[in-house]
């Protein structure tokens, strides 16, 4: 898996997203869901982990995220992301896998589950976006004036962007992590998608379902990065507070993109749920 490349596609409502899958068909399914503004890649270290453990990882990249379509007008809202995950599910044939979502991804599968029918045997959350108020000042700014910083010159824009993905990691990036992760963004398509994700984000789609945690009736861990800036720890402790039985996983010296910073020990967490 050197080379990250997914295989597979789906037509959708939102146009076509990539997805592949790795490890024995037979094993139990687990299903990674990525944030933003990254892709599948960030699963990069953990999925082949998953899949030497004997499990059968299934990976996507979101509607306008990484390799999947980009397009003007695209709708890459995170209700419309919960219905196409739903979809791969079924696409899957996937009746109740083990699902472990990151960032965005939490509020995706969380929608899926609460509002769309979508069935997991476990749900590992990690730094999910799932709880109000969210939104950084630089990404509300951004989602305030997307058409203004659409306009950026090209080296401007990739430069912010390398910025603001960079601050996401605590230990930092390696240069060719950090690339994969910005690639996706560059470039006349790639620069309009990633102001287009950043426009649509509304916190309506968590407040959606927040009151609906304390209902979740199934195995669930909380995993944070203690360092994380761009959603506090605090926050963490209040998600595992809601949902009932739910297990509170602390990560040191990890930010944000837990899964890049810490992805031995997110590993370990996960198998060891995975296996309870």
């Amino acid at each position: 898996m050197a080379d990250w490349t997914l295989r597979e596609s789906l037509a959708t409502t939102s146009g076509t997203v990539r997805w592949d899958r790795f490890g024995d068909p037979g094993g139990e399914p687990v299903v990674l869901l990525h944030g933003t503004p990254f892709s599948s890649y960030v699963w990069h270290e953990i999925a082949p982990a998953l899949a030497a453990a004997g499990h059968h990882v299934h990976v996507w990249d979101m509607a306008g995220y990484g390799t999947s379509d980009m397009h003007p007008d695209q709708d890459v809202s995170l209700g419309t992301q919960g219905r196409i995950f739903t979809e791969l599910l079924a696409h899957w044939g996937l009746g109740e896998p083990s699902v472990v979502a990151h960032d965005f991804g939490g509020c995706v599968a969380l929608r899926a589950h609460l509002l769309h029918g979508a069935r997991y045997r476990r749900l590992a959350l990690v730094d999910p976006v799932a709880l109000e108020p969210w939104g950084s000042p630089f990404f509300r700014l951004v989602g305030e004036h997307s058409h203004v910083f659409e306009q950026l010159p090209a080296a401007l824009h990739e430069a912010l962007v390398r910025e603001y993905v960079t601050s996401a990691s605590h230990l930092g990036l390696r240069p060719a992590t950090l690339d994969a992760l910005v690639g996706p963004w560059t470039g006349e398509r790639g620069q309009a998608a990633f102001y287009r994700q950043i426009a649509q984000a509304d916190q309506r789609y968590t407040d959606d379902i927040q009151p609906l945690y304390p209902t979740l009736d199934l195995p669930v861990t909380v995993c944070w990065g203690t360092e994380d800036t761009w959603i506090p720890f605090a926050k963490g402790q209040e998600l595992a507070g809601l949902i009932p039985g739910a297990r509170l996983v602390p990560v040191p010296e990890s930010g944000h993109l837990v899964p890049l910073d810490a992805p031995a020990r997110l590993t370990s967490e996960v198998l060891t749920f995975l296996g309870a």
